[in-house]
């Protein structure tokens, strides 16, 4: 007999063949200590129009149990074209919500335990890269790994280090809590070497001579362990001053943490940290149903695709003759200013949170602080009935404005209503915990890939209590052409590559922070050399309409040019992780058609089920929603018409049509008075709310049906049970009789 070939088995046949023999070879007993395929969630949000639908229930492939409802492990099974470890983070996120303290993956080749991490600081690695979409818990997952050596004395003094203020602080006081008393955090340049866990800003120990001094208070060997959060930024290029610190303290082994791993010929990641020990994608959490998925609203603008020229001798609002050149997308807000383009960005946002929630938490992302600063003023405008009831409704939050940074933990506190809509530039692009956002704008070009996931991550999380399960992005700059980029949820990404005397410093990253454009950023405070950073003044080479002859960089601003919007369309994402630019109605149709290739295949299938709400159940599961489709429809249609109606190009009947052509063929004569007068208010029930009420029992608890007695009563109209459901068959199938 020929040896099985293991990748051509399922997942299923992986976890029957291999794994449970291998588990109960290890002691366990399979009788009483291992359960198989245990549902405990949701599954991934699908998103069409403006509903939204959990997909298939997630569910432990393997859990292990101590005794009764001590459950102590929990195994991850892939097929065996996956790798052993890649059910892991699957696996991690399904232990934290049965809290299970032990986690294994498996492809049917061995098994993976957790942590990967622990184990490569075991074998003598000292640089270890992980890379987790933003959303999927890397600070959570850090906290795990160093709570570990600490308790086990492995690792005694370690330094965790990050670039943003918040960050820290969200840190300090969310995941790394329970290190209590024995953490500090290093500020003030004040340095204290009674504790063993110390977090810090690259800012707060490196700079001028003498802040250098700070970290240099600490003897090389003084920290066992360092962990660089968002190592994408400044700590990647070799030339940097962060990386001073890294070098500084080479004895210790040192973790970096990114969602976007960076790869250029001078700035590298995988060069210092080494490959990935771990990876796990944006498109894999969206999947696993722990991140939320997003659709997009394209907006093109009139000007943005054809340019503007001004007519000879035109001058700006400030009396400045305007250079003759063809301004194009690239220039506006960052050397030409068209109030009516941003008066109409404003109207566009203002219009689609009027037609959905206008309190929904909504970052707009702007080219530099004076473009954002022009935005707040044009959606106040727009919203001045909101604004007049609560001025914090638009906020500016950018690194130069004191008032608006102080509202920005309100504006990521759930409970908080307000701010409301928080307009920025660049403080808000990576490390904000908006677990309630659920539209961001892009109204900044964005040609960094690094940048472009970070600000995406700003919408990634799921927060059912919230009733936040997807979120919108609006783009008015074709930022989200980057979604076609292959390196999207892929590998690292490859953003510049400098040819002979070129600068290593990729130009539209001088400052780390992932910023793009020409000339000068206006960042506020994202500083990747630890020049300035959250201490400086974050305006860049920005001015607030300068006079003539002022400023430091020309911006004209001209307010007598209209602009129009040209094309809006709605993209959803696809199962596949990509954009799907198609209606409801050709994404329905397609799908549909993959299950059943006729319509006579589908009205079998129909007409076989017992209950049609399988059927439904699985092409819901394929991203069919039919709720919506429905709604686009606007009329009264069974789920069954639909269907038809849309894929096969059948005449829609509505549902009480279907309900007045079962009475005319008489179909309740052969029953008693009673009985005719329970089918009677079944029928009027399906006209008016659908299917779902034929097929469940329930619906004989509620009005009118529960004015004929209790189920029981009901149900004895007809004779026994088995009579009573073979009518409701009989029912159905006269429903769709005309369609066999």
């Amino acid at each position: 007999m020929s040896a099985i070939d293991k990748r051509s088995l399922s997942e299923r046949d992986i976890c029957t063949k291999y794994v449970i023999p291998a588990v109960g070879a290890a002691g366990w007993d399979i009788l009483t200590q291992i359960r198989e395929e245990v549902y405990f969630t949701k599954g991934r949000v699908i998103v069409r129009g403006k509903t939204h639908k959990r997909g298939q229930a997630k569910r432990a492939d393997c859990i292990l149990f101590y005794w009764h409802n001590l459950a102590l492990g929990l195994i991850e099974v892939k097929d065996n074209n996956h790798g052993l470890g890649d059910g892991m983070q699957q696996g991690l996120g399904y232990a934290d919500t049965l809290d299970v303290p032990f986690v294994y993956s498996t492809n049917g080749d061995g098994f993976f335990e957790h942590d990967r991490t622990i184990e490569a600081i075991a074998g003598g690695q000292g640089r270890i890269l992980l890379v987790m979409a933003t959303g999927t818990g890397k600070t959570y997952t850090v906290f795990q790994i160093i709570w570990r050596l600490w308790k086990a004395g492995v690792k005694k003094r370690i330094l965790f280090l990050a670039d943003r203020n918040i960050l820290v602080d969200q840190t300090r006081t969310n995941d790394f809590k329970p290190f209590g008393a024995a953490m500090t955090k290093i500020q003030k340049r004040q340095v204290d070497k009674s504790y063993e866990i110390y977090l810090a800003l690259y800012q707060a120990v490196t700079g001028t001579e003498e802040d250098k001094n700070i970290f240099r208070q600490f003897s090389p060997d003084f920290f066992d362990l360092i962990v660089v959060d968002e190592c994408h930024r400044g700590s990647a290029a070799e030339d940097s001053a962060w990386r001073e610190i890294l070098d500084y303290y080479s004895s210790a082994t040192q973790i970096g943490l990114t969602a976007t791993p960076k790869e250029t010929s001078y700035v590298s990641n995988i060069h210092y940290f080494g490959e990935p020990v771990y990876t796990y994608s944006l498109r894999q959490g969206i999947e696993d149903g722990f991140l939320a998925p997003y659709k997009v609203v394209r907006i093109d603008l009139d000007k943005d695709l054809t340019g503007w020229r001004p007519e000879k001798g035109k001058r700006d609002k400030h009396g400045r003759e305007i250079e003759d050149r063809v301004f194009n997308q690239r220039d506006f807000d960052r050397n030409l200013v068209l109030d009516q383009r941003t008066q109409l960005v404003a109207r566009k946002i203002t219009e689609f949170l009027k037609g959905t929630d206008r309190y929904q938490k909504t970052i707009v992302f702007c080219e530099d602080i004076d473009h954002a600063e022009r935005m707040r003023q044009a959606l106040v405008n727009e919203n001045a009935d909101l604004v007049a009831e609560d001025s914090r409704y638009v906020m500016r939050i950018t690194g130069d404005n004191d008032e608006g940074k102080a509202q920005l933990d309100f504006f990521i506190d759930p409970e908080s209503r307000y701010p409301v809509i928080a307009v920025t530039s660049r403080l808000m692009g990576t490390g904000v915990d908006a677990q309630t956002c659920k539209l961001i704008v892009l109204d900044r070009r964005i040609e960094s890939m690094t940048e472009f996931k970070q600000i995406i991550g700003r919408g990634t999380r799921i927060n059912e209590e919230y009733n936040k399960y997807y979120f919108t992005i609006m783009d008015f700059k074709k930022a989200t052409e980057l979604f076609a980029d292959p390196d999207f949820d892929g590998d690292p990404v490859l953003i510049y590559e400098p040819q002979g005397g070129e600068t290593p410093v990729p130009p539209d990253e001088g400052d780390g922070s992932g910023a793009t454009g020409e000339g000068g950023t206006g960042d506020e405070g994202a500083a990747g050399d630890g020049s300035g950073g959250e201490t400086g003044d974050g305006e860049g080479d920005v001015v607030f309409d300068p006079p003539p002859g002022g400023g430091r960089r020309v911006k004209y601003v001209v307010n007598d040019v209209p602009v129009w919007v040209v094309a809006e369309r709605v993209q959803y994402y696809g199962d596949d992780g990509k954009l799907i630019t198609e209606s409801l109605k050709d994404y329905t149709r397609k799908a549909v058609l993959r299950e059943y290739a006729s319509l006579d295949e589908f009205l079998t299938r129909w007409n076989a089920a017992e209950q049609k709400k399988a059927i439904i159940d699985e092409l819901e599961g394929q991203g069919v929603l039919l709720d919506a489709l429905a709604e686009e429809a606007g009329r009264e249609l069974d789920p069954f018409d639909l269907i038809c109606h849309v894929a096969y190009g059948q005449p829609p009947v509505t549902r009480r049509e279907r309900a007045e052509n079962v009475r005319k063929r008489d179909y309740f004569a052969r029953f008693g008075e009673q009985a005719r007068a329970v089918l009677e208010a079944l029928l009027d029930k399906y006209a008016d709310e659908g299917l779902a009420s034929l097929e469940d029992i329930g619906v004989l608890r509620v009005q009118p049906l529960n004015h004929f007695g209790t189920p029981l009563e009901i149900v004895k109209l007809f004779g026994d049970r088995d009579k009573f459901l073979e009518a409701i068959r009989e029912l159905k199938a006269g429903l769709y009789e005309s369609a066999a």
